[in-house]
């Protein structure tokens, strides 16, 4: 299922089964594109407040696996414990998600991995709804652990206090993190989700693809302002199909008549890197000394005044020359931590 995929790999359907005819009016439009391959929808929807509308249950996995097989699309629904496995296994889900609630649980997880042991079932992955690469990993570990070997990890964003125009900050580093630690999985984006909004879709499909993502999960629903869940972030199948066509999926290896190789860039920035890295070693090397002359002069590590204006005067200076705010505070307040750690080091160190 997860191997050579074409991009982009589409998954699409309702955010949660409500009727065989809302999925049977959504499966027929979603199999004009060839680029959609799963039919999804929630069965069970792990609500955050009691008394909200928690999935029809397991009625509904005969109307998806039915509303599939009229339009010859495979299907797939979340399951958040080992009673949902076997009812949708049973009635012939074809693909199983675990969803960013049941991630940040190890012990549920587990629970989902021992039901599948000894099935092929094809399982994708969401992130946990903290920003916690370990955690992630950890599903996988435990899903791979299982013996099964058709897996892809769905990045939908993370739940955060910052207010932002996204529903679930989407921390792209996160997705490139498990990029690193598993090479060869598929990761897809679940826009509708990190958006929360359906005119965000567009701009975060690209960028999913943008960063090498093989494909897109999107919630779509016939009527969107009446879904019983998530309806500002549903859209219409046939919206969808214009998202596909206005899709552009970039090389992943530069074109040829070019007047330089991406490999000479590269080269460019590993010189640059070397710089850097040789200019924070010089930084700190000073920090000791500033740390040695703290200590045997009795001072406090934190100077606010000179911590203030460092950080005024630099992201004054990298502002001009087209660095953001954000960036430069993050990069100050990296290499702060950095320096506290050192002197730190050096003022409770025994005195020769």
């Amino acid at each position: 299922m997860f191997s050579n995929l074409h991009k982009p790999f589409i998954i699409a359907g309702p955010c949660s089964a409500e009727s065989p005819e809302q999925l049977n009016t959504v499966a027929k439009t979603l199999s004009q594109s060839s680029n959609i391959k799963l039919l999804r929808a929630g069965i069970w929807k792990p609500r955050t407040r009691p008394n909200n509308f928690e999935g029809v249950g397991d009625v509904g996995l005969k109307w998806l696996v039915d509303a599939g097989k009229s339009y010859r699309l495979k299907t797939t629904t979340e399951v958040a414990n080992a009673l949902h496995v076997e009812q949708a296994l049973k009635a012939g889900v074809d693909v199983l998600w675990i969803g960013a609630r049941t991630t940040v649980n190890p012990f549920s997880v587990q629970e989902i991995a021992d039901a599948i042991k000894g099935s092929n079932v094809p399982v994708l992955i969401k992130n946990p709804i903290t920003p916690d690469l370990d955690l992630w990993v950890g599903a996988i570990e435990r899903v791979l652990g299982a013996g099964i070997s058709d897996v892809a990890a769905i990045h939908r964003g993370f739940s955060s206090y910052e207010k932002t125009k996204f529903r679930n900050v989407p921390k792209w580093g996160i997705p490139v993190g498990l990029m690193q630690i598993f090479p060869e999985l598929p990761i897809i984006c679940d826009p509708s989700h990190i958006g929360g909004n359906r005119q965000l879709i567009q701009e975060i499909s690209q960028k999913a693809m943008d960063m090498n993502m093989v494909g897109l999960m999107v919630e779509t629903h016939p009527d969107p302002d009446k879904a019983l869940s998530d309806a500002a972030q549903q859209i219409t199948p046939s919206h969808l199909l214009e998202i596909i066509k206005n899709i552009t999926v970039r090389q992943k290896t530069p074109g040829r008549g070019k007047d330089y190789t991406l490999d000479d860039l590269r080269d460019k920035i590993d010189e640059v890197d070397s710089e850097l890295l040789t200019a924070l070693f010089k930084r700190f090397a000073i920090i000791d000394e500033i740390g040695t002359y703290k200590k045997e002069h009795n001072l406090t590590i934190l100077q606010i005044e000179r911590w203030t204006e460092i950080l005024t005067t630099r992201t004054e200076k990298g502002m001009a020359n087209g660095l953001t705010k954000e960036f430069i505070d993050a990069i100050l307040k990296a290499i702060h931590k950095e320096s506290v750690l050192r002197q730190t080091h050096i003022l409770n160190s025994p005195i020769d």
